[in-house]
């Protein structure tokens, strides 16, 4: 297997005026450099089919529940991958004495194909 890149995201989080309160930086790994039949299986998403979704909304509705709507943004970060993951030092984090050295993944990172199933 190949190592996979990563890269940086940097966002500016701004106030109603427009001025920067927060700087937020993310890791990613870039996505366009894993093959499908090699570094990964199978592309899945965890989305509620509409059919399903309606018949909960009824449901809750005739009980007469409060239905409360969440999400969890960090969701990618929790979930372990089952597949060996294998990506490059992250820029600004490289060991200069282990330059060539790679990380293996236990966990899912944004962009990775695993992500949506971990």
């Amino acid at each position: 297997k190949r190592a996979i890149g990563t890269k940086w995201v940097y966002r500016n989080k701004n106030d109603e005026r427009g001025i920067v309160v927060r700087n937020k930086a993310r890791l990613v790994a870039m996505r366009y450099r894993q093959e499908e039949g090699i570094d990964y299986d199978e592309v899945f998403t965890h989305v509620a089919r509409i059919e399903a979704i309606m018949i909960f909304l009824d449901f809750a509705s005739f009980m007469g529940f409060i239905v409360y709507q969440m999400d969890v943004k960090s969701a990618f970060l929790y979930g372990t991958i089952d597949e060996e993951v294998y990506v490059t030092q992250p820029p600004g984090f490289v060991d200069p004495k282990y330059h060539k050295k790679v990380y293996k993944f236990m966990k899912a990172l944004y962009g990775l194909h695993q992500a949506p199933r971990a």
